[in-house]
């Protein structure tokens, strides 16, 4: 994805040239914007049913307990430290580990990109205002260039993130008992 940094002058606003045009790029985009945010939600509820297994196998109340109001980063740092604990107990790195924790951040970050983009300010190359940055010489606005293929590879990467946790667990669970 490109992205585009204007500077900050006065008001936060946006130049779309050609509203027609940015408005039929919308509607090509919106139905990618809808899976991103689908794929995500179901990437977090893998992630919860993983962390309630690592408190205990016999019901997920306990685990629910625990991450009933966590967000989705810090379900992904206490994944972190449990597979680290694990994984320092077997003094043994699992297969897959470090890329796993790398695709389950990434996910997120992209996904957020998308779902708080401002995509009303979309212009008719389809770059889209996501934030406003702050730095000592002033403010900049910061849009990036959401095209069909680049939602399309964030979709793919949510998904294949999904599998790779599912795959993931059972390997930790081969090895914790034995089967591996």
């Amino acid at each position: 994805m490109k992205t585009k940094l204007r500077k900050f002058i006065q008001h936060l606003s946006h130049e779309v040239e050609d509203e027609e045009k940015a408005e039929k790029y919308l509607d090509n985009v919106l139905p990618y914007i809808g899976l991103i945010v689908m794929y995500f939600n179901s990437l977090e509820s893998a992630l919860d049913s993983v962390l309630c297994e690592n408190f205990t196998d016999r019901t997920d109340a306990t685990g629910l307990i625990v991450l009933n109001k966590m967000g989705y980063t810090a379900k992904v740092d206490l994944f972190k430290r449990f597979c680290d604990d694990f994984q320092i107990g077997l003094d043994k790195q699992l297969n897959g580990y470090d890329q796993l924790i790398t695709d389950l951040r990434e996910s997120a970050r992209l996904r957020n990109l998308v779902a708080h983009a401002n995509w009303e300010s979309t212009d008719d190359e389809g770059f889209t205002y996501v934030r406003l940055k702050m730095y000592k010489k002033g403010m900049l606005q910061e849009y990036v260039q959401f095209t069909e293929d680049s939602l399309e590879k964030v979709i793919d990467l949510i998904i294949k993130t999904r599998f790779k946790l599912d795959e993931f667990w059972e390997h930790r669970n081969d090895v914790l008992y034995g089967r591996e």
